[in-house]
């Protein structure tokens, strides 16, 4: 795809990274599952641990008030083939996910939520926050011995006040983004490689699904790959990590059909924008622990 630049390495020797997220000086954020730790990327391709968070750290966001938000699973088994890194079954036998809140200045990590309803979060992947200072993440579950949890959908409030499950029995939900307007938010499922459109309708709250379904169909790849987090660009566009065959894939939100950027591993798992214009797209290439920038054609939106 010629209006994209060729990607460019700026870290190497990371842990599974995900959950970019670009700051004001230069630097990445990012969470490394497989080390449990918050990282700090430094415009020069150096890495500092910000905070141990342990267990599984997956989805990151910046909260409203400039603290760091991650979604933990609770932790994998870890298989390594051939130079790559590759997570498999829970590392648990019982479900252990949380939401925590990290303070950047001190590295302090507490517990914002374990559970809802009284009934334990079992593998928390990714999150985004709205306009109102609310995040809406998503739970894709685990797979154990005796088999794959159903995954949901949650908003919850910044201060550790309130979580509502807002989609229930999903299978496997893992990126999250809203659109430019605020009004829909987008899913991606790993294992059936769909997005899905749920309409916004309170503060918080998901209109009523369809039947058979979770929300609007939006796309699906061509061909066998599996679909991991996701970016929105300010055109509306979907830009979704895709695995198997590594790339991003770029949805039309409205279902018109999908592009594909392929890249150098086959794990690429999340992208986040960045840079004065919001055309420097950051991409974890998860399987071989590295970080690239991509110059893209057009900019991404700004997040809450």
């Amino acid at each position: 795809m010629s209006d994209f630049g060729a990607p460019e390495v700026i870290a190497t020797g990371l842990r599974f990274p995900e959950g970019p997220v670009p700051m004001a000086d230069g630097s990445v954020l990012l969470v490394e599952i497989a080390r449990g730790t918050l990282t700090r990327v430094a415009p020069d391709g150096s890495l500092s641990v910000v905070a141990e968070l342990g267990g599984g750290p997956n989805g990151l966001a910046i909260g409203p008030d400039g603290a760091a938000y991650v979604c933990n699973n609770g932790g994998f088994a870890w298989t390594e083939a051939d130079g790559l890194l590759f997570p498999g079954h829970a590392a648990h036998a019982d479900p252990c996910g949380s939401i925590q809140r990290v303070d950047l200045t001190t590295g302090a990590v507490t517990t914002l939520y374990d559970s809802v309803e009284g009934e334990r979060l079992k593998g928390p992947n990714d999150i985004v926050f709205d306009a109102l200072g609310g995040f809406w993440f998503t739970d894709h579950g685990q797979v154990r011995d005796t088999g794959r949890d159903h995954g949901a959908i949650y908003h919850a409030a910044a201060d550790g006040s309130r979580i509502t499950r807002q989609r229930a029995d999903m299978m496997g939900p893992n990126g999250v983004g809203l659109s430019p307007d605020g009004k829909t938010l987008y899913v991606s499922e790993t294992m059936t490689a769909r997005v899905w459109a749920m309409e916004i309708v309170a503060p918080g709250e998901l209109a009523p699904p369809p039947p058979w379904a979770p929300g609007r169909f939006v796309g699906t790849p061509p061909v066998f790959r599996l679909l991991d987090s996701m970016a929105i660009e300010d055109s509306g566009r979907i830009c979704v990590g895709t695995m198997v065959e590594g790339g991003i894939t770029i949805f039309d939100p409205d279902g018109g059909g999908s592009a594909f950027l392929p890249l150098p591993d086959v794990g690429i798992t999340n992208i986040a924008f960045g840079g004065a214009d919001r055309r420097d797209a950051y991409i974890t290439a998860s399987t071989t622990g590295t970080l690239y920038r991509v110059r893209w054609p057009r900019p991404g939106l700004t997040v809450n």
